[in-house]
């Protein structure tokens, strides 16, 4: 109640943000030191007991308020930690922090110029730039930023059918044609989520086979199209991926090119998680074909350390976002305005509030240039390869497809002691699903390191090692090899 707008609050106020921020520093400083636990793990019942979360009529004193603000950050996980490696988004960066608390504080909505006026200039500017690293001439087309990629993706879905059938969005999915996507049986979860929000249902997914390496095979996906067309069905996107999410694999895009073009279908890609290799002139070559897409989902909050969430759709045609999704609201994009109307970007977006996510980016593009996140994403790539080359031979792993692999993502088994001598069986199989969940279980347990396991298709759960964090070194490497071997031993 004393902090401002009270009269008189500056004083209380200045003190108390102060004490935030000191709370914050320790925090981050806390982050980088691996002396300290990635998380301190409690079973959600007794995080529920240990404390009172309850809302309650009164207010509580500012003391309370701050130790409020210790107690969350001391059980939150310190995904800045060098040896987090759980998600696809890790890291901590201290330009993204800073432009973060700016864009909180500026509090506007991304929908015209009008009140976000630097901020929709920062995004016009920089969506423009991401094109032109797609490949499309002087960075022509369309883009948005949006709550992440499953949300990207789903624009384009959008935007393909509209292109495809533009009554569809006065007279609905009853006026046309029953539609189909294609994606790769490895490819997000999200192409199909898109599919069921959108009224296409899941149904109309069709799944194209991968190769052992987790690429789409295009002689497949051609089949698959013939097929669905002699059924009568009508094919309107087909949705390649850069960068899987488990196996990271980058599907054959120039191959999907040609096949998109010979039968007239909209070309997306998913590079929500390998986006960021277009920053790299090493690596870039693995999406080759990205500039003949339609549509490119690409994650900044991936592989490029950018604080969640920051999530750009890029489209190759201009205009055609705006026409799919305008609704022309006269309280908020009137017509007579005195300032040049192109900028009021929100009539293209589905969402109407929006939150300003263009600026972590924009302000860590200053702070590194190019070449700074070009050297950041060859560094983690280096570190995957190095994971790789000392697991490859080494008693106790197996890979789970041959060959280094394409992104930071490296797939494995660890095979306990116990279990090295048996020959393949059902028991064996059934023994080896349940080492990687016991591992995580004791690995979050000692709050030492994360890492994400999983199964996939005839394959029991097995690691998935991912590296996007910066602060991470070969030390760190050799630690998570360490300690998988420590809290493997008796299994």
């Amino acid at each position: 109640p004393d902090l401002l707008p009270t009269c008189n609050g500056e004083i209380t106020t200045m003190s108390f943000l102060q004490d935030v921020v000191d709370i914050l520093l320790q925090y981050v400083v806390k982050s980088f030191d691996r002396s300290t636990k990635v998380i301190d793990f409690h079973y959600p019942n007794e995080l529920l007991q240990e404390y009172n979360w309850e809302l309650a009529d009164q207010p509580q004193t500012l003391e309370e308020i701050l130790l409020n603000c210790r107690t969350t950050l001391k059980y939150a996980i310190k995904t800045g930690h060098p040896r987090y490696f759980n998600q696809l988004s890790t890291g901590l960066d201290m330009v993204g922090l800073a432009a973060d608390w700016l864009t909180s504080a500026a509090n506007t909505n991304m929908f015209t110029y009008e009140i976000a006026p630097v901020f929709v200039l920062l995004e016009y500017v920089t969506l423009r730039k991401m094109r032109e690293m797609v490949g499309w001439p002087g960075g022509c087309g369309d883009g948005i930023f949006s709550p992440g990629g499953a949300i990207s993706n789903m624009y384009a879905m959008l935007i393909a059918r509209f292109k495809m059938f533009p009554e569809v969005k006065e007279k609905g999915m009853a006026a046309i044609p029953r539609l189909v996507a294609f994606t790769s049986e490895h490819s997000h979860f999200s192409v199909k989520k898109g599919a069921a929000a959108l009224g296409i249902g899941t149904d109309s997914v069709i799944l194209i086979r991968c190769d052992e390496r987790g690429k789409m095979i295009p002689s497949d996906l051609e089949r698959r199209i013939v097929e669905a067309k002699q059924k009568g069905f009508v094919p309107f996107l087909v949705s390649a991926t850069a960068g899987t999410t488990v196996y990271g694999a980058f599907d054959p895009l120039i191959a999907i090119a040609d096949i998109c073009k010979k039968y007239k279908i909209w070309m997306h890609v998913d590079g929500a998680w390998g986006g960021g290799l277009l920053m790299s002139r090493k690596h870039k070559w693995k999406l080759n074909g990205v500039e003949r897409a339609n549509s490119v989902t690409w994650n900044p909050h991936k592989m490029m350390g950018v604080p969640l969430q920051c999530s750009a759709l890029l489209v190759r045609e201009e205009g055609l976002m705006q026409s799919c999704n305008q609704m022309h609201a006269s309280y908020l994009f009137q017509q007579d305005k005195h300032y040049d109307l192109s900028y009021d970007t929100g009539d293209k977006a589905l969402q109407c509030g929006r939150h300003v996510d263009v600026f972590k980016l924009w302000l860590m593009w200053r702070a590194k240039g190019t070449t700074g996140f070009e050297a950041q994403i060859d560094k983690c790539l280096e570190l995957a390869e190095y994971l790789y080359n000392k697991i490859k031979n080494r008693e106790g792993y197996e890979m789970v497809f041959d060959g280094k692999p394409q992104h930071t993502n490296v797939c494995f088994w660890y095979i306990p002691p116990g279990l090295r001598g048996m020959e393949d069986s059902e028991e064996r199989t059934s023994r080896l699903m349940k080492v990687a969940p016991v591992i995580k279980a004791r690995m979050m347990e000692y709050g030492t390191t994360m890492v994400s396991y999983q199964p996939l298709g005839d394959k029991v759960n097995f690691f998935r090692m991912v590296i996007s964090n910066p602060a991470a070194t070969h030390q760190d490497i050799d630690f998570l090899i360490d300690e998988i071997e420590r809290l493997g031993q008796d299994l």
